[in-house]
């Protein structure tokens, strides 16, 4: 495979090499090919749970989001949160 490079990706892959970041030409290619894949892993996982998301809005599941549930629900997280720092805090006494 033949690969052509800018000059301004040159001249990072010269400087990564010359600072010792990277050892070999290779370990530019290993390390873009591995961190695709993982963004590529991520993205269809994320496609998959909206999908799963859109499925059970469809069958009726969920819930509505008002003004008045996000209240409740940042209620709910303060008293959660409150409760775990006391027993935190009670446990370090």
């Amino acid at each position: 495979m033949d690969v052509q490079l800018s000059a301004d990706q040159r001249a990072f892959f010269r400087l990564a090499l010359e600072t010792g970041r990277l050892n070999r030409e290779e370990d530019a290619v290993e390390e873009a090919l591995l961190m695709w894949e993982e963004r590529e892993r991520t993205r269809a996982e994320i496609l998959a749970l909206v999908e799963s998301a859109d499925a059970s809005l469809g069958h009726g599941e969920g819930r509505a989001i008002t003004r008045e549930t996000m209240r409740e629900l940042a209620g709910d997280v303060k008293q959660r949160g409150r409760a775990r720092l006391a027993a935190e805090q009670a446990a370090s006494n």
